[in-house]
């Protein structure tokens, strides 16, 4: 009888999910700060660029300035501060093949779950391969999660009555068809977050008329699509000094903001409606449509670059409703207020279903991890996940910021532990019933939809899913990797053997 021995599971120190923003920046860390470390990047989709790939909608573009969403090892190299998605998904590739990454990256590969042993101290992670069926399993020393926090399948469309007697087009911004002629078409967008706001101005171009149909009224900020200092200092001084000034200039400006909008948020709420109002039309009811009931910053604010939503209500090619929808009718949607909105296209720019870590399912010696009752560990960590890294941005400013601490202070914790020779590292919450907080802070619908699926944050540091870029310098670029609630293990301790050498980092 022949006996076919299946080759050994292939292993590596770290396994990365996710060759988008995130995926390729710990990557980048991990090739210059630790050399000879394995990795690979298992994408699940047929290419790499995650979010700046996947979304085809007219006009989608960066709701952050590129000095700040770009990373903070390679200038961003466009005049355009604002992007769209060609130059980000550009820029990404670009710094892929730059520093060899690509070389590491796997596409088609889709992570199923992955199981963690104290016994060996290795994951072991079941892969799929989309585009052959195959199925293997790989093992690595640590497993990073670089898969964001939406699900990428589907967005979120909420009951919409009588939806199915519309004759005309139905599409959702996360399917859009490449085909799509909306030539001469009525539009009406459903939504009012980033995606609704750089929908409106985009379509207007083409469309017949395009109209934001929203519930609720979004914070908009007219943000110019130029840096006019950055384009300046690169005329004077190499690129990478006026790159690293601008983009400190704009951290700065941004948490300025922020603080406003936080401790002030009555002065925040006028300075953003008497910027709205110079750029609408004279006597525009701009409390209908632009003054929110809650505070700036309550939820994100949306930035529209070179004000061109309101430009395209100036010219009477867009125009904003706010009102609910009672149900649609065959040739439009009819509002409870009485009034009809003729389509021939809607878009349901109606937001995200969040699916943290791509939807891998996490065990732990054996027994599922239920995800709402652990606590997120310096924003990067889970309780009781030994060898377990994940990256979220920040809400109130350019992810990348928060990922480039993240991948910085990842790679210092395999330092030690190779000083050390340690083989297991884990958060340890200190006590359950210590209180909890949902781990976004945020009153954005989808986050709410999510919140019990999701893991929790504590009441202070290192338990918090800090929002704050200069504390989050001082915790995870300057401070100490050791901490009395880190545990590190040598692999030996977890059999039962030599337990009294296992300690907590800074407990010794």
């Amino acid at each position: 009888m022949t006996v076919h021995h299946l080759p050994p599971p292939e292993h590596v120190d770290v396994l990365i999910a996710g060759a988008g923003l995130s995926g390729i920046g710990v990557a980048r860390y991990l090739e210059t700060e630790r050399p000879g470390t394995s990795y690979v990047i298992l994408e699940a989709r047929a290419v790499t660029g995650g979010t700046w790939d996947l979304f085809r909608y007219p006009g989608i573009r960066s709701d952050s300035d590129m000095h700040t969403y770009g990373y903070e090892f390679k200038p961003w190299p466009h005049k355009k501060s604002i992007a769209g998605a060609a130059d980000i998904l550009s820029y990404l590739r670009e710094t892929a093949a730059e520093y060899g990454i690509d070389r590491h990256i796997r596409v088609n590969h889709k992570v199923i779950q992955a199981s963690w042993s104290s016994t060996q101290a290795l994951w072991t992670v079941e892969v799929e391969r989309l585009d052959t069926g195959e199925r293997r399993t790989m093992l690595a020393r640590w497993f990073f999660s670089a898969a964001g926090y939406y699900h990428h399948d589907q967005g979120y469309t909420p009951k919409l009555e009588g939806i199915e007697r519309f004759q005309g087009q139905t599409i959702h911004p996360q399917h859009w068809p490449e085909d799509l002629d909306y030539t001469g078409k009525r539009v009406v967008v459903i939504g009012s977050g980033a995606t609704a706001v750089t929908l409106l101005p985009s379509m207007a171009d083409k469309a017949r008329h395009v109209t934001m149909l929203q519930r609720t009224p979004t914070y908009v900020v007219s943000l110019p699509s130029e840096d006019i200092i950055a384009n300046t200092l690169r005329k004077v001084m190499p690129h990478a000094w006026a790159y690293a000034l601008v983009r400190r200039k704009n951290i700065a400006i941004a948490r300025g903001i922020w603080h406003l909008c936080r401790t002030r948020p009555k002065t925040a709420r006028r300075l953003i409606r008497f910027l709205n109002k110079r750029q609408l039309p004279k006597d525009y009811p701009i409390d209908v449509h632009f003054n929110p009931p809650y505070d700036p910053w309550d939820q994100r604010l949306c930035a529209v670059p070179d004000g061109d939503l309101f430009k395209s209500i100036r010219d009477g090619r867009a125009s904003v409703v706010t009102d609910r929808i009672k149900t649609f009718t065959e040739t439009g949607i009819l509002l409870e207020s009485g009034q009809e909105l003729p389509a021939d296209i809607v878009v349901t720019a109606t937001g995200l279903n969040v699916r943290l870590f791509g939807g891998i399912k996490l065990t732990v010696d054996g027994e599922p991890v239920d995800l709402h009752r652990t606590v997120t560990f310096k924003g990067m960590m889970l309780s009781g996940v030994p060898n377990f890294a994940f990256s979220v941005g920040y809400t109130n400013s350019s992810w990348t910021l928060k990922v480039g601490l993240l991948a910085q202070h990842f790679c210092r914790v395999l330092d030690y532990m190779d000083r050390t020779g340690f083989a297991i590292c884990s958060p340890q919450f200190p006590d359950a019933d210590m209180p909890k907080r949902p781990l976004l802070d945020f009153g954005a619908g989808y986050v709410k939809r999510a919140i019990n699926n999701l893991p929790c944050q504590g009441p202070d540091t290192p338990w918090v899913m800090s929002q704050d870029y200069n504390l989050d310098v001082a915790n995870l670029r300057d401070g100490s990797v050791e901490d009395p609630f880190l545990r590190f293990q040598h692999a030996q301790q977890a059999t039962g053997v030599d337990r009294p050498q296992a300690r907590r980092a800074g407990g010794a």
